[in-house]
Order: C-alpha cells, then structure tokens, then sequence
C-alpha cells in the first residue's frame, strides 16, 4: 500500500472571506470593511503599555487602548460642542 504524502506548494495560510479564496491584502479589506478597523503601527511608552495589560486583565489591552481612544474622541467632541453653545448664549 502507498502512503500519500501532502505536499505544501506554499507558506502562505489559507485565507477565506466567505466561499472566497483570497490573498492577504484582500483578506485584511474584507476585516477592515467589516470591523471598521485599521492595523497601524505606531510606538507607544512601555510604561502606557504596562498600565494598559495591568488594567485590561484577560479583555485584551489593544482593545481597552482603542475604547480610551474612542472615549477622547467623544470628550473632545462634547468639549468643541459645549464651547459652541456656550458662545451662542453669550452673543444673545
């Protein structure tokens, strides 16, 4: 009896969006399209980091980064806002 050996043609991982075979570039548009996500790299303090994975426990520190970047946003957003309003009240 012959023993079949698999041969891997490629390294590369096998990457599926939907019943579509795809590369990784189309791959990583199907995420971000989806989850609304870029990957970036940017370097950040160690310390940032630290405080971060200590805070996160086992929610993941990437995703706890994104949330108080997000509540920035937000706070940044209402302060622009409020100093409008407060404007507007003071020309009356």
């Amino acid at each position: 009896m012959k023993s079949k050996s698999l041969s891997v043609t490629s390294k590369a991982p096998r990457l599926r969006v939907g019943l579509k075979d795809v590369n990784q570039v189309e791959f990583a548009d199907a995420v971000n399209k989806k989850l609304g996500k870029q990957r970036v790299s940017i370097m950040i303090d160690s310390s940032i980091i630290d405080f971060f994975k200590r805070k996160a426990g086992d929610r993941g520190y990437q995703t706890l980064i994104n949330q108080t970047l997000q509540q920035a946003v937000l706070v940044d957003q209402l302060e622009v806002t409020l100093r409008k309003v407060i404007r507007e009240e003071l020309r009356k």
